[in-house]
């Protein structure tokens, strides 16, 4: 029988520097721990620094010898993510691994700073600028990894780039947005593979989805009646946020793993369970889908990638 991939397979990351977005809370909170655990420097990227503080102390109370950095990082606002990178870049040498994890689920319509859809703008848009602006470093680190965090709930997703943000409203569901985001995750990890390949470059992109986790992520669709009542059956579908974050963690820290790999749980329908090699929709491989998304992504960030 094979054995399952758990916390004792994570290497020793001395000397490694990570960056977790979203990382005061949830999955991201608990990548930071594991990551600070095993000896790394890890940045904590959070919209709340104060919030961020706490959860940094948290895991100090736990591993006093962890070196962890609370930095303000806000993926609603490009200028946020432009102040965020240029501190970085600027204090560091090298990016080992960067884990695209901070996202929101089914808000109500509603715009970020720049005026994108905020899940798609959080979600993809925000990342996809981070990921471009801390390149430099990340091509400084050989064998550095990129893993974005995108969902199940991928496989609903829908390219429409004729109405790619929901102009005022139109045609806006929160789950339809959601699921658009997610699949962007996975089309921009692939086509960010295939160019790192294309140009030479040693590093990798790889995905992961968390399964079913007991995370604050469904903060907005838990106040709704009918989703209050079924909670308690939901519950049991559900996983720790420590173990939901075990695939993102095993894509960034395995040694076997290769790029545009794609890691989820292995139990029913990849709700839970621990994190084993998954399959993405036939959307997500869409190679077409891909580079117009890199092209308006770039666009509408204002961030190109400088892969040489």
């Amino acid at each position: 029988m094979k054995q399952n991939w758990t916390l004792e397979q994570v290497p020793d990351l001395k000397g490694k520097t990570i960056i977790v977005t979203g990382g005061n809370s949830g999955l991201g909170f608990e990548s930071v721990k594991v990551f600070a655990m095993k000896g790394a420097d890890v940045i904590l990227a959070s919209r709340d620094t104060d919030r961020g503080e706490e959860s940094k102390n948290r895991i100090m109370r736990l591993y006093s010898k962890a070196s962890i950095r609370v930095m303000q990082l806000d993926l609603a606002d490009l200028s946020s993510v432009r102040q965020f990178a240029e501190v970085f870049n600027k204090n560091h040498h090298k990016l080992d691994i960067l884990l695209n994890n901070a996202g929101i689920m089914m808000p109500p319509y509603q715009l970020t700073k720049d005026g994108f859809e905020s899940q798609m703008g959080i979600n993809h848009l925000g990342h996809f600028a981070l990921t471009g602006l801390l390149l430099d470093k990340i091509k400084r680190a050989p064998g550095s990894r990129i893993v974005t965090i995108s969902s199940s709930g991928h496989k609903y997703g829908k390219m429409d780039f004729s109405n790619f943000l929901f102009e005022n409203g139109r045609g806006y569901s929160p789950l339809k947005a959601y699921a658009r985001s997610k699949l962007c995750n996975l089309l921009f990890s692939y086509e960010l593979q295939r160019r790192f390949e294309a140009t030479g470059l040693d590093a990798m992109a790889l995905a992961a989805h968390p399964g079913v986790a007991d995370t604050n992520l469904g903060r907005y669709i838990e106040k709704k009646l009918v989703v209050r009542m079924m909670l308690p059956l939901w519950k049991a579908f559900t996983q720790s946020a420590a173990m939901g974050a075990l695939p993102g963690i095993r894509a960034a820290v395995d040694p076997q793993v290769k790029g545009s790999e794609y890691f989820g749980p292995g139990g029913y329908r990849e709700m839970k369970g621990y994190p084993v090699i998954v399959r993405s929709s036939k959307a997500s491989q869409s190679n077409s889908d891909a580079k117009r998304l890199w092209e308006l992504s770039e666009q509408l960030t204002g961030v190109v990638y400088a892969f040489q």
